[in-house]
């Protein structure tokens, strides 16, 4: 595993292989870039592939106080470290960071993101804000495990089946990267679409979702791909937001390539 610095002076660690244009993979919550070792690997034969721990997961380091602003030069660095440019793709709240990236100004050709978890319903902006402060308060008192309790009933996770994580190995993983989960609430702001932002991008950006996730999730992903100007949008057949990485593979290769 190698490192660089961002302008911080936060390290970050990263993997990196293959061969052709560089390509950064970027992953959501609760992952480290193990978590897209999988794809990366049905990717090297066309791409130089790069994946990383984001700050405060892994083997990066981490740099108080927190802004989305030191993610996007954590992109920047990662960037440069490869050559200067290179394609960008990420996965969920990974993807809102790439479109902040992008529209910020970082050196990217072209740009692939999976379900965004932004939100097309207007009065769910003080459920989120609420989301927010319950969030806060939790891991300002250092309880880790409430926070990612939070996490998961938000997104939709059964109750029973938080009860049956809390007692698998995983859970413990989950609450140590639980204070990353403040990280990825301010990425994604008030939870709408960021029409006005995306309508700065001017490369090709490919917004792809899941045909068996839920609709709103995919009325998201839509209305994305249509406030970018080059936005494309691709609808996999019977994938969810835990997509397999051999459907997603082809899609990207031709995006990319193209």
């Amino acid at each position: 595993m190698s490192k660089v610095i961002s302008r911080d002076g936060t390290p970050l660690a990263y993997e990196r292989s293959g061969e052709g244009p560089p390509l950064i993979l970027v992953g959501g919550a609760f992952s480290t870039g193990t978590a897209e070792e999988p794809l990366a690997g049905l990717l090297v034969e066309d791409f130089d592939v790069v994946t990383y721990d984001r700050r405060g997961r892994g083997a990066s380091g981490d740099t108080a106080p927190y802004a989305v602003a030191r993610e996007v030069e954590d992109l920047a660095a990662l960037i440069e470290e490869v050559g200067g440019s290179a394609f960008l793709y990420g996965m969920s709240s990974g993807g809102a960071l790439v479109l902040r990236a992008a529209a910020a100004g970082l050196a990217a050709p072209r740009l692939a993101v999976y379900e965004p978890p932004f939100t097309v319903r207007e009065d769910t902006v003080a459920e989120k804000a609420a989301y927010t402060r319950s969030l806060t308060t939790a891991l300002a008192e250092g309880r880790r495990g409430d926070a990612v309790e939070l996490f998961l009933s938000v997104v939709g996770m059964p109750r029973e089946f938080i009860g049956q994580m809390k007692q698998a190995p995983v859970w413990r993983s989950f609450e140590s990267l639980a204070p990353t989960l403040a990280h990825d609430d301010a990425i994604m702001g008030d939870g709408t679409v960021p029409t006005a932002r995306l309508a700065l991008l001017t490369q090709p950006v490919l917004v792809v979702d899941g045909g068996a996730s839920p609709p709103l999730m995919r009325d998201a992903a839509r209305l994305t791909a249509a406030a970018v100007p080059d936005g494309r949008a691709r609808t996999l057949p019977g994938q969810t937001h835990d997509v397999d990485p051999r459907q997603l593979a082809p899609v990207l290769r031709e995006f990319f390539n193209g």
